[in-house]
């Protein structure tokens, strides 16, 4: 009997020729990742700073190296750069050299979107029907755009959440869609602070997840102008920061509560 696995190699992302990360991904949309990557670790800051993201030749492994071209004005201090030669698949802050680094400074969201609470409820399913590998393999993360309106802009998946989150910030970023402050980011698994960190960078006013969130995500969330919503799940959520987006019956007693568990009837 045979079994799909899901596919783990190292992509290393050069700037001007020069490294600036490698990390352990699911081959596939790997410009979207490299341009996600850079966004979100404020080396660039807008689509009209990539001129071109191309395999790079002079690699022995080209097809798991990409070069990023950027445009002359653009200043690189790879001195400053917040992130080591290695990253993990499971681990997206693992190359991170200060704690000043991780925690990167982007301005927080001022957005006023909201969604229905009937139809945040309904996207972890119609996430799951677009998961194509994770069906096969049942290895791999999740992350999916949405608009307000619950329509599924983007989807990606891979064997790293971190890589997940930067695919389709990375879409995002190619396809000159920023900024997605009146969308929903919704990740497969927990919700981390790197993953609002990443959020805040493409100015996302929405993250929800299946799961958990960890108390640095929820505190970085507040302070951020975020809502954060985890336990995804059937007909309940859990939110943990600014509910006022959130569109619900139930919702006024839980916008001064440090949690609000709303059930859907």
């Amino acid at each position: 009997m045979s079994d799909s696995l899901a596919v783990e190699e190292p992509l290393e992302i050069r700037v001007r020729g020069r490294s600036v990360a490698v990390t352990m991904r699911t081959p596939g949309h790997d410009r979207e990742l490299a341009a996600g990557f850079l966004l979100t670790e404020r080396i660039i800051r807008q689509r009209q700073d990539l001129v071109e993201i191309a395999m790079c030749r002079a690699s022995q492994e080209p097809e798991n190296t990409l070069n990023v071209f950027l445009r002359s004005g653009v200043e690189v201090d790879f001195a400053a750069l917040t992130r080591h030669v290695f990253a993990s698949s499971s681990c997206g802050l693992c190359g991170k050299a200060s704690i000043e680094a991780v925690k990167q400074h982007f301005p927080p969201v001022d957005s006023n979107s909201t969604v229905a609470a009937r139809t945040l409820a309904r996207l972890p399913e119609r996430m799951r029907q677009a998961q194509k590998t994770f069906a096969r393999t049942g290895g791999l993360h999740a992350a999916a755009i949405f608009d307000a309106k619950g329509k599924l802009l983007v989807l990606r998946e891979d064997i790293g959440r971190h890589n997940a989150v930067d695919k389709v910030i990375g879409h995002g970023v190619l396809k000159n869609k920023l900024p997605f402050d009146q969308h929903i980011l919704l990740v497969s698994g927990r919700a981390s602070f790197e993953i609002l960190q990443k959020a805040l960078a493409a100015r996302i006013s929405v993250v929800a997840a299946v799961s958990a969130p960890s108390s640095l995500a929820v505190e970085f969330a507040r302070a951020n102008g975020q809502t954060l919503v985890g336990f995804l799940r059937g007909s309940t959520m859990n939110i943990y920061s600014h509910p006022e987006r959130i569109v619900a019956p139930t919702i006024a007693k839980f916008r001064s509560a440090a949690r609000g568990k709303v059930v859907l009837d």
